[in-house]
């Protein structure tokens, strides 16, 4: 079994479709997947912050089961953890989202396998997905590949949390995830949950740049990451393109390589419209 955890509200749906259909188009094992999402609801914050809703979920599974009927996704709603450790704390405005932080509740959850696989949604796999997951991390708590940015400004091994392979078991033993969780509630921190992962931190694998490659996509690239990059023409800016704004990302990259991911998303998202959404 490949455990895959994302997490996030019902905004989440675009990218954890690519992002699933990425893996199953590139990937040949015939292990079963299982795609825990992680969401809740803090829609006193914002209204938009509302769970992701099970029609999601069903389709998902839907799709992920024609590829294989063993593979499943599991709604975990994480909303009372949420409340009790984070409510109110100095990140619950953080950069992106209080999503973010919800990774760190996975040693709280039963039954969690002992290796997962966290993905941020804005993430297509270029190669195979056990290149990565197959990474023996035994004796770390996760692996991870450097920040692009982070690297230069902040510290030459400092992570990216986009991509982590967990390893459950060390982490409960160190406690990463409850000192990760002390730092939210006590101290504003400028990326939120990446800082207090990597502050946490008795032990990481160093992964290659190919397993979350922010900036470029080459051959050996195993993982493509459409996070906030810097562009310097025609002027120096930012930008934060998605794979989902498929006519932006394709303009601007000029990328062949996900036409046949992206052209059954066209396709699936319009289908989850018609059947799931009529008369919301």
């Amino acid at each position: 079994m490949i455990n895959i955890l994302f997490s996030g509200n019902e905004k989440v749906f675009d990218g954890v479709l690519t992002c699933m259909l990425s893996i199953v188009k590139r990937t040949t094992t015939t292990q079963p997947f299982c795609i825990y999402i992680m969401t809740m609801d803090v829609s006193h914050l914002k209204p938009e912050y509302t769970a992701v809703p099970d029609t999601q979920i069903t389709y998902l599974e839907e799709i992920l089961q024609e590829y294989n009927p063993d593979n499943r996704v599991i709604k975990l709603d994480v909303t009372e953890h949420y409340n009790k450790e984070f409510a109110k704390c100095p990140n619950e405005q953080c950069y992106c989202s209080p999503y973010t932080l919800l990774r760190l509740f996975a040693d709280k959850i039963e039954n969690m396998p002992d290796k997962l696989l966290y993905l941020d949604v804005d993430i297509l796999f270029n190669r195979d997905i056990t290149l990565l997951y197959d990474t023996d991390i035994e004796g770390y708590e996760y692996a991870a590949a450097r920040d692009h940015y982070g690297k230069y400004t902040i510290h030459p091994n400092y992570i990216n949390a986009g991509v982590l392979l967990f390893n459950m078991q060390e982490i409960k033993r160190t406690g990463l995830f409850e000192k990760a969780r002390n730092l939210i509630k006590t101290k504003k921190l400028l990326f939120a949950d990446q800082s207090a992962i990597y502050r946490s931190t008795s032990r990481k694998k160093m992964l290659p740049q190919r397993f979350n490659d922010q900036k470029f996509l080459h051959k050996h690239t195993v993982v493509r990451h459409f996070s906030k990059r810097l562009f310097y023409l025609p002027y120096p800016h930012t930008d934060n393109i998605k794979q989902w704004h498929v006519s932006k990302m394709l303009r601007v990259f000029g990328y062949e390589q996900f036409d046949d991911i992206l052209y059954e998303y066209i396709y699936l998202k319009k289908k989850y419209e018609k059947e799931y959404c009529v008369g919301r």
